[in-house]
């Protein structure tokens, strides 16, 4: 079981913790978040103030608001890596809970591996989303050696447990 799930009952808490540590542009994911953890009990000024803010977000302002609220809820995003790490093992379950489609995923996490500077933690996901892509639209890729249309998933499936094991045997801190 992961740190976050522990510490807090809504399942998208790392995304936003993400969002706030990779410096991203506000969007209605803030306000989701908001509303779902007022409905888990959570009620707090400025989580309140953040439910009811609505597009187009005021960046500076919205950098203000959700400061205080993750300060109101003793949220703290200081370590960039675990924030990251956590949010991996977030977009992973989503994708084999069946939650999110496979390449949305790995779009996801291909974009991180390149906002991150090509990390290497993810450089994996980087290639699959590229094979699995070309895989989508014809019958070769060249980005992950003995990948084809027929074992592209299985292929996937095992590397998105394959980092949640080793994510789970560090302990959360894995560099």
């Amino acid at each position: 079981m992961y740190i976050w799930r522990m510490i807090k009952p809504v399942e998208s808490t790392p995304q936003v913790l993400a969002f706030k540590v990779l410096n991203r542009n506000f969007d209605k994911t803030w306000t989701e978040w908001a509303l779902k953890m007022i409905e888990a009990g959570f009620e707090t000024e400025y989580l309140l103030i953040l439910a009811g803010e609505s597009e187009p977000f005021n960046h500076f302002e919205m950098t203000d608001l959700t400061n205080q609220v993750l300060r109101e809820l003793n949220l703290n995003y200081s370590n960039k890596s675990e924030i990251i790490n956590n949010y991996v093992c977030y977009l992973i379950d989503q994708s084999l809970d069946g939650k999110k489609k496979v390449l949305e995923t790995l779009r996801e996490l291909c974009n991180l591996c390149i906002e991150l500077g090509m990390d290497e933690g993810l450089h994996d996901f980087y290639l699959l989303f590229f094979a699995k892509d070309d895989l989508s639209e014809s019958n070769s890729q060249y980005y992950w050696e003995g990948a084809n249309r027929s074992n592209i998933d299985e292929i996937v499936r095992d590397a998105f447990n394959k980092w949640k094991l080793a994510y789970e045997a560090s302990d959360g801190v894995m560099e």
